[in-house]
């Protein structure tokens, strides 16, 4: 076959923020560019649909962004004329503890709490995430998350907090990640307080109306018609000297000068490179992990919740659900809560029918909604409502994501060669992807941050190539 017969400069190998981020630079650099997305849209963990014809949009995956430290993905939202809502922060927010135990308490993690363990827990990964680690890194990467708490926060309590805080961030127990691996996602996303926050520079600080998926339709408005080929699964990437021939389960084979990867770490497997990917590189395949994330979102005709004055935010370390967050969008009449369920109480709610699912987040939602006690202060929602439509997206069944919100290191990986190879470039292919982000990283403004860097070193490697054909040109004609 004549590979460099339908030859594009470069092929991107997923549609989602990074991949579609890294396609559109490459464009705007003058050179060609092909898109090959397994599944049959764009946007990757981003997904906004309608619950109801005339209803506001619901997303499925990611959701927030910030105007502060998140300059990149803030930057779309201006570029592209995107409505953004602010969080609402306004009422109590409830915590349910193990034993079924509702409180309410203002806002934030851990430097609310009276329990010595919680507070020593939100100190120690503040002030870890501050340092300079040096030396203890590889310490750090040598023990599981739980371990650094059990050894520095007494408590069940700091232990159930540890749980929800990797649950969240990451869809795992504290049990399964590499301490260091939390400490650098924390540093990443400028602190903890930052991280968890819903206020300005925090991670939940705005959404958009339109939906969040629609960053990654508005890139893909960017490109040049048919430059997008979804349901185009890769199965193969051959690299040869001055070429790459990319094979797909359509039996379509497409060749490029370079290849920019942006499919989740845990993916790389479900790939065959021909040359095999390097040791370090295959350690990340065979060794990160990707954790549990679904959502349900509850749509209301009103939000009951904000006239009993509730925020509508909760978190338990009960389960099934982890936490949620008001999700309305009173300009459009549209009211609702989504509630997340991570961890391990997730993977074992997932294996529960449909029915057996929607029934278990109504009791305990209904059951922590209904009551809450503080000290002496009581609020009552004599009867939580049911809901005029549930949604629910499971990302571990997607077959083509596997769970989220992004794949994590577990120990003796970070620190070792499979951090430094994290981001290498393999010949002829690029990496990129919001798990690769110097900055917030997992987050939107990570995965765009990441694209960038993947189109800016595929076209410098591009440029390179160029200036190495004209020297030998010239040196012919010598």
């Amino acid at each position: 076959m004549n590979y460099k017969a339908t030859m594009v400069d470069v092929i991107v190998v997923g549609a989602g923020l990074s991949g579609l981020q890294a396609a559109a630079d490459i464009h705007r650099a003058g050179y060609s560019v092909l898109v090959l997305e397994a599944m049959d849209r764009v946007g990757g963990k981003t997904l906004s649909v309608k619950p109801a014809p005339g209803d506001g949009v619901v997303d499925l995956g990611a959701a927030w962004i910030n105007d502060t430290s998140q300059s990149r993905i803030f930057g779309l939202a201006k570029r592209f004329g995107l409505e953004l809502i602010e969080q609402r922060r306004i009422g109590l927010c409830l915590r349910q503890k193990k034993n079924g135990r509702v409180d309410a308490y203002c806002s934030g993690f851990g430097e609310d709490s009276e329990d010595p363990g919680v507070l020593a827990l939100y100190q120690m990964v503040t002030r870890l995430a501050e340092s300079w680690l040096g030396p203890d890194a590889k310490a750090l990467d040598s023990v599981t998350f739980k371990a650094l708490v059990q050894a520095n926060c007494p408590g069940e309590a700091a232990m159930d907090a540890a749980d929800l805080l990797t649950g969240a961030l990451f869809g795992v127990g504290a049990s399964e990640i590499s301490s260091l691996y939390v400490i650098e996602h924390v540093k990443s996303c400028t602190g903890l307080e930052n991280l968890l926050s819903d206020m300005e520079d925090g991670g939940q600080y705005l959404r958009v109306r339109e939906g969040a998926q629609t960053f990654a339709t508005r890139l893909a408005e960017l490109l040049p018609p048919g430059a997008i080929k979804l349901s185009t699964p890769v199965e193969r990437i051959n690299q040869f000297p001055d070429l790459c021939a990319v094979e797909t389960l359509t039996g379509a084979v497409f060749s490029s000068r370079k290849v920019i990867l942006s499919v989740p770490t845990t993916a790389y497997n479900t790939i065959d490179f021909n040359p095999s990917l390097p040791p370090a590189k295959q350690s990340l395949a065979d060794n990160t992990i990707i954790g549990y994330h679904a959502k349900m979102v509850l749509v209301f005709p009103a939000p009951w919740w904000r006239e009993a004055g509730l925020s509508g935010a909760m978190e338990s370390t009960k389960g099934p659900i982890s936490f949620t967050r008001d999700t309305c969008s009173e300009q459009d009449g549209h009211y609702s809560i989504t509630c997340f369920m991570t961890g391990e109480s997730g993977r074992r709610w997932s294996m529960l029918s449909a029915m057996k699912r929607r029934e278990e987040v109504l009791r305990q939602f209904k059951e922590v909604f209904s009551t809450s006690r503080s000290g002496s202060m009581l609020a009552v929602v004599p009867a939580v409502p049911q809901p005029s439509e549930i949604v629910e997206k499971d990302w571990a069944c997607d077959a083509w994501i596997r769970g989220g919100p992004m794949p994590v290191m577990p120990p003796f990986l970070l620190d070792e060669d499979g951090g430094r190879a994290l981001c290498k470039p393999f010949g002829h292919v690029h990496f990129v992807g919001a798990e690769m982000a110097a900055v917030w990283r997992g987050y939107m403004e990570g995965a765009v941050r990441s694209g960038e860097r993947g189109a800016e070193e595929a076209g410098s490697a591009l440029r390179d190539g160029e200036m190495g054909m004209e020297r030998r040109e010239v040196r012919a004609l010598l």
